[in-house]
C-alpha cells in the first residue's frame, strides 16, 4: 500500500474511533447524570464501542501497515504504534469472547438501572430519617456528633452491599471470570491487571505487600492511639472516621464555603500554570436523585493533532455535593482538584491519534490517577491552606487550626492509605473464588475478613459499597490509586527539593504538561516519572510520609508556611484556564465562562446561595 493509502487508513481509524467513543461517552454521561433513562441505547453504544476496539481485524490491519512503512515515515509510524498498543490491550479472542463481553455489558447496565432506583436512608444532621447518597453517608460518619446517626449511615452502606449481592453483582463476577478465562487468564483480576497495568498480579502484589509491611506498625499505632484516647468504642466502624477527624472537620468547615469552591479551583490552577488548550469542560457538581453517586471524569472527545490541526478535548466531570452538609465545601474542592487534574491531563496529550489520550488501556490506572491525585494533594499543604482557606468574609484559617488538623490526621495517614490497599486484596480473593463459592454470605465474610486483616478494624466504607467494583472498566483497578499516590509523593519530593514549594508555582503546570501529560500513554508510568524526577517508580516517599510523627509533619508544615510568608510569588499569572467551561445541574446550566471566569464563579456562588441559604 502507498504511503498516502496508509495515511488515509490512519485518518479513518482516528475518526472512526472518535465516532464510537463519543457515542458511548455521551450516553454514559446522560444516563449516569440521570438526564436520560435510555439504558438500552447506552448498552448498545457500549457494545458497539467494545466491538470496535476488540476487533482482531483492526489489530491485524495496523500491524500490516506498520510493516509496510519505512523509518522516514516516523510521524505516522508513531501513531500506528499507538494504535497497535491500544488494540493489543483491548483485543478479545474468539467469537465466544465477544459474546461474553456483550453479556457483561448487559448485566452491568441492568444492575446500574436498578441501582439508580434503589434509595439509601439514614439519620441526618437534623436527627431525621432521610434519603442519602454515598457521599452524604460517608460525610455523616465523618462529622455527625450523634453516634446513633453515624451508625445508621454504616448500616445503610452495609445494606447496600447486601442489596448488590442479591440483585446481580455475583452474576457479574461469574460472567467476568468466564470471559477472562476464555481469554487465557486465570480470572478477571489476572486479566485486568495484565491488560491495564502491563504487569502480573504477582508483580503488583510484590509492591503492595512491601507497602503493607512498611506501614503496618504506623497503622496499628494509630488505632491504638484512637482506642486510648476515646475507648474501645472508637474502633467501631461507624465511629472510626468521626474519631479520626470529626471535630476538626467541623472547625475547618467555615473556611471552605461550598459556593467559593469553583473560584478557588480556577484561581489555584491558573497560578499553578495549568491550562486546558481550548478544551470544552462540563461540570455537574451537586447531588440529584438518580445521579451516579461518585465523582468521575470522562472525556467524550480525546485531544490530539489531526494532521497538524489541534482537536481540543471535551471532558465531563462530576461530584455529588450537598452544600448545606458539614464538610461539603472541602469535599467540593477535592473533587474539583482531582477531577480537574484528570481533565488537565487528558486535555494536554499532544500526540497524533486519540488512542494516546483516552482513559482506557493501555492508559494505566496508576498513570492516570497520578495526575489527579497530585493535584488534590495540594489541598493538604499548609502554605496552600494559609493562602486559600478563608471564611466567606475573608478571614484566613488560623495556623493553630492547621496544626490541630495535622495532629488529628497524621496518626492515621497509614490507615487511610491502607483503606485503598484493602480493595485489591479483596478483589484478588473475590475473583479467585470458584463459582460455587460465590454466595452472598461467603463474599460478605471475605469482605469483613479482608478489612480486619489489612486495617485492623472493620471499615467505615464497606468494600462492596465502593462504586468502582460495579463497572468492568473500573473493577480490579483500585490499586491504581495507591500506586498513583506513591508516584505523587515521589513527584512532590522532587518539586520541593528543586523549587521549595508547589502551591501557586507556575513551573508545576508547565513541567506536568511537558513530562507527564504530553506523551499520553506512549510512555509507561515509570518512564514519565524518570522523565521528570530522573528516578524510577518508588513507594518509599509515601511510606515515609505515612510513618512520620505528628510533630515531624507539623514541623515541615510550619516551615513551609514561614517560607511562604517571605516568598515573592509571580505577579503575572495567566488570566484564565484556556477552556470553555459550563457548570450544569442536570439539564440546567448554572454558570459558564462565556463572559469571564470571574463572572462564572460569581454566578455559581449566587446560585448555590439562593438554593442552599446559610443557616443563621
Amino acid at each position: 500500500m502507498t504511503t498516502s493509502g496508509i495515511r488515509a487508513f490512519f485518518d479513518e481509524l482516528n475518526r472512526g474511533y472518535l465516532a464510537v467513543h463519543r457515542a458511548k461517552e455521551d450516553l454514559f454521561w446522560a444516563t449516569y447524570m440521570a438526564t436520560s433513562d435510555d439504558h438500552a441505547r447506552f448498552a448498545e453504544a457500549e457494545r458497539a464501542y467494545k466491538a470496535f476496539v476488540s476487533d482482531p481485524g483492526k489489530l491485524a490491519a495496523v500491524r500490516s501497515r506498520i510493516a509496510e512503512l519505512g523509518p522516514d515515515e516516523a510521524e505516522i509510524l508513531d501513531g500506528l504504534r499507538g494504535w497497535k498498543a491500544f488494540f493489543e490491550a483491548s483485543a478479545i479472542e474468539g467469537a465466544s469472547g465477544q459474546a461474553d463481553m456483550a453479556r457483561i455489558v448487559s448485566l452491568e447496565a441492568e444492575l446500574f438501572e436498578k441501582r439508580q432506583k434503589h434509595k439509601l436512608r439514614h439519620i441526618d444532621e437534623k436527627g431525621e430519617a432521610a434519603a442519602a447518597t454515598l457521599g452524604a453517608l460517608l460525610m455523616n460518619e465523618s462529622a455527625n456528633p450523634d453516634e446513633a446517626a453515624r451508625e445508621s449511615s454504616l448500616t445503610a452502606l452495609r445494606g447496600l452491599e447486601e442489596w448488590l449481592l442479591a440483585n446481580g453483582f455475583l452474576g457479574i463476577v461469574k460472567a467476568r471470570n468466564a470471559f477472562a478465562r476464555g481469554q487465557g487468564y486465570r480470572d478477571f483480576f489476572d486479566y485486568k491487571v495484565n491488560r491495564s497495568e502491563a504487569m502480573t498480579p504477582e508483580a503488583l502484589f510484590a509492591i503492595l505487600d512491601d507497602f503493607e509491611r512498611r506501614t503496618a506498625t504506623a497503622s496499628a499505632g494509630g488505632l491504638a492511639f484512637l482506642e486510648k484516647s476515646h475507648g474501645p468504642g472508637a474502633l467501631k466502624p461507624w465511629n472510626l472516621r468521626y474519631r479520626m477527624s470529626g471535630d476538626v472537620t467541623r472547625e475547618i468547615d467555615p473556611y471552605f464555603p461550598f459556593e467559593l469552591a469553583l473560584e478557588r479551583w480556577t484561581t489555584s490552577f491558573r497560578r499553578l500554570g495549568i491550562a486546558y488548550r481550548g478544551a470544552v469542560l462540563r461540570l455537574d457538581l451537586l447531588e440529584r436523585e438518580g445521579k451516579f453517586q461518585n465523582g468521575f471524569c470522562h472525556g467524550p472527545v480525546p485531544a490530539y493533532f489531526d494532521e497538524g490541526t489541534w482537536v481540543p478535548a471535551h471532558v465531563n466531570f462530576t461530584s455529588e455535593g450537598r452544600p448545606n452538609q458539614v464538610g461539603s465545601g472541602f469535599r467540593a474542592l477535592e473533587t474539583l482538584f482531582h477531577e480537574g487534574g484528570h481533565a488537565a491531563h487528558f486535555a494536554n496529550v499532544t500526540r497524533n491519534a486519540p488512542c494516546f489520550s483516552q482513559e482506557y488501556a493501555p492508559t494505566s490506572a496508576a498513570y492516570a490517577e497520578t495526575q489527579s491525585m497530585f493535584c488534590d494533594s495540594i489541598l493538604g499543604d499548609a502554605d496552600w491552606l494559609m493562602r486559600y482557606a478563608k471564611k466567606a468574609d475573608g478571614s484566613p484559617i488560623p495556623a493553630g487550626l492547621i496544626e490541630k488538623r495535622i495532629e488529628r490526621s497524621q496518626p492515621f495517614r497509614a490507615f487511610e492509605e491502607r483503606m485503598i490497599l484493602v480493595v485489591p486484596y479483596f478483589e484478588r480473593a473475590l475473583y479467585a473464588l470458584a463459582d460455587s463459592e460465590l454466595e452472598a454470605e461467603r463474599v460478605l465474610e471475605l469482605a469483613r475478613e479482608t478489612e480486619r486483616r489489612i486495617l485492623g478494624a472493620e471499615s467505615y466504607r464497606p468494600i462492596l459499597a465502593i462504586p468502582h467494583l460495579l463497572n468492568q472498566e473500573a473493577a480490579a483497578s483500585f490499586h491504581g490509586y495507591l500506586l498513583a499516590h506513591m508516584a505523587v509523593y515521589q513527584t512532590r519530593a522532587w518539586l520541593i527539593e528543586r523549587y521549595g514549594y508547589i502551591a501557586d508555582n507556575p513551573e508545576v503546570g508547565r513541567l506536568l504538561a511537558e513530562k507527564y501529560w504530553a506523551p499520553g500513554n506512549s510512555l509507561t508510568h515509570d518512564q514519565t516519572l524518570r522523565a521528570l524526577t530522573g528516578e524510577g517508580f518508588s513507594g518509599r516517599y509515601l511510606a515515609e510520609a505515612c510513618n512520620a510523627s505528628a510533630e515531624e509533619a507539623w514541623a515541615a508544615a510550619e516551615a513551609s508556611v514561614a517560607a511562604a510568608r517571605s516568598r515573592v510569588y509571580p505577579s503575572d499569572y495567566p488570566s484564565g484556564l484556556g477552556a470553555d467551561i459550563a457548570v450544569v445541574h442536570g439539564a440546567e446550566t448554572i454558570a459558564d465562562n462565556s463572559s469571564s471566569e470571574a463572572e462564572m464563579c460569581a454566578d455559581f456562588a449566587a446560585w448555590v446561595r439562593a438554593k442552599y441559604p446559610r443557616k443563621p
